[in-house]
């Protein structure tokens, strides 16, 4: 007999909300190129930029909203092999606000099996288009990171005679 329980869905775009760390806003800041970087979303904009002057100007935008329209800014020059590597400077912006904030880590791997789902009309690569008809890709960078998450985590021990 097919599973009758759904999977569970935890969509998720704006900073509030219990799920507002996934967003690439969220006032965490991270570690990472021997740097501090205010958001991951300064770290992945700045990253367009590697080893240029513009790399240090998005990490030093006063927001993260900034941060986005510098690096979207194409006046600036985007380093040639940005598209074979965005997802994975994504993926290791993403691990580290999740292995450097330990609340964080918590919150994702308290999600379960749950499907993350970045819910927005506003971008149909990282997130689901607004309809479902995008790629998603940040909520599956999360997912596999949460997965690895697992992986590392040490298991808490079974308790005895329940």
């Amino acid at each position: 007999m097919p599973d009758a329980t759904p999977k569970t869905v935890i969509e998720f775009y704006s900073t509030t909300g219990d799920h507002g760390c996934f967003s690439n806003f969220s006032r965490h800041s991270i570690y990472l190129k021997k740097k501090r970087w205010p958001t991951t979303e300064h770290y992945f904009q700045a990253q367009k930029f590697a080893g240029e002057p513009d790399e240090e100007e998005v990490r030093k935008a006063p927001k993260p909203a900034q941060a986005a329209s510098m690096g979207r800014d194409r006046k600036r020059p985007l380093r040639r092999d940005w598209e074979s590597v965005k997802e994975q400077v994504m993926l290791d912006a993403l691990r580290a606000k999740f292995t450097q904030h330990d609340d964080l880590k918590a919150i994702l791997l308290g999600t379960g099996d749950a499907t993350l789902v970045e819910h927005t009309e506003k971008d149909s690569y990282w997130g689901d288009g607004g309809d479902g008809s995008g790629k998603n890709r940040l909520g599956h960078l999360l997912m596999k990171l949460r997965e690895e998450l697992r992986q590392e985590s040490p298991q808490p021990p079974a308790k005895a005679g329940g």
